[in-house]
């Protein structure tokens, strides 16, 4: 049996998921030969799959996303770095309920950044999502090395809002290691950087953004494209339209732009990085899960991706969840042959969250009762 399932946001860490459906499994068949791949799509939760499969953790003390300093992880293997971005610029800093949709900066996401190089990696993935940002990654390339410049020629505010004032860029002063470094953007967002999918119309009221929000972001960030345009050239502004530009913000086009970043599906990033591959070699049954299995799942998410490599390789996957909100006509062409929610078994939703891992195991119990024994 082969577990690769990713957390259940804001009850288990995917480690935990895995502990805890590898008991259930174990109460209906003692002895059943385990193994576990925590797995993230490129979102909060990346750093914590990657040093479950074997990285070695590191902190930076960085610049969080309203100015106060926040101490961030990243994970290192050989030259390998995963960073996420979230861990420096994510809403988990912010203040309960307290939002800064115009000026929250990703300055410690670039600062974070620099941490990995400075430790040795020439190869960095890029885990965007989660963020509390709508900068279009201007603050990470200014901790980087990049200037940003109004028309008195003085650095313009951290933020999104105030890119309406920038008046030149200049990114001949980026770190020079980034030339020589391999940077993948993994994210499961495929949003442009403006427009009505862009980042600020789509995820700027998760970050609260107002109306007049979303529109003085939206206008802020095409303008920060258009000087970029006049800073770099014609790839300025094909990236704008870019799948993954949108990505936390825009960060994701910060890192094509600035970074030279490829951007690629996060989940399938990661199930490469945390050696997935030799893991599903010698399964005969997977399960996969989050927390929520719905629409989002579909649109390349954890277990859609593993999903799709177990069933390519001719293995059944189950689904375990929080809380189901996808037909089983919808899993069925996901790969998914059934999916056991907590939900079923304590329909009240905080009940279900505080005792996630009990609930867990019942599941995983009658999941090996229904196909193992």
């Amino acid at each position: 049996m082969l577990i690769a399932a990713d957390k259940f946001k804001g009850s288990l860490t995917a480690v935990e998921v895995a502990e805890h459906v590898t008991a259930g499994l174990r109460r209906a068949v003692p002895g059943l030969d385990v193994a576990a791949v925590p797995v993230a799509d490129g979102g909060d939760g990346t750093v914590a799959a990657a040093l479950a499969a074997g990285f070695t953790r590191h902190e930076a003390r960085v610049t969080g996303p309203t100015g106060t300093p926040v101490t961030a992880t990243f994970a290192l293997r050989g030259g390998i770095a995963v960073v996420e971005m979230a861990e420096a610029s994510g809403l988990q800093h912010l203040p309960a309920g307290v939002f800064a949709p115009l000026t929250a900066t990703t300055y410690g996401t670039g600062e974070l950044l620099l941490a990995a190089l400075d430790a040795g990696a020439t190869s960095i993935v890029f885990g965007v999502g989660g963020s509390a940002t709508t900068d279009g990654g201007a603050g990470m390339l200014a901790a980087l090395g990049a200037r940003f410049l109004g028309a008195d020629g003085e650095p313009v505010a951290p933020g999104g809002g105030p890119l309406r004032d920038l008046a030149t860029a200049d990114l001949t002063g980026l770190d020079p290691r980034l030339a020589g470094t391999e940077i993948v953007l993994a994210s499961d967002v495929d949003n442009p950087l403006t427009g009505p999918k862009g980042a600020p119309a789509v995820y700027g009221p998760q970050k609260g953004a107002s109306e007049a929000d979303v529109a003085t972001l939206d206008a802020a960030l095409a303008h920060y494209a258009e000087v970029l345009e006049r800073a770099v050239g014609p790839k300025a502004a094909e990236h704008a339209l870019a799948p993954g530009a949108g990505a936390a913000g825009g960060v994701g086009y910060g890192a094509l732009v600035g970074l030279d970043a490829a951007f690629r599906p996060g989940i399938d990033v990661m199930l490469d990085v945390l050696g997935f591959a030799p893991a599903l070699a010698k399964a005969t049954f997977v399960i996969t899960g989050e927390g929520s299995l719905d629409t989002q799942t579909l649109h390349g998410k954890a277990p859609a991706g593993v999903a799709a490599a177990a069933r390519a390789a001719g293995l059944d996957v189950v689904a375990v969840c929080g809380r189901l909100q996808l037909t089983q006509e919808a899993l069925g062409a996901a790969g998914i042959r059934r999916a056991y929610a907590l939900t079923d078994l304590e329909s009240d939703p905080a009940r279900c969250m505080a005792e996630a891992g009990p609930l867990l195991e019942r599941a995983a119990e009658q999941l090996a009762r229904d196909f193992l024994v």
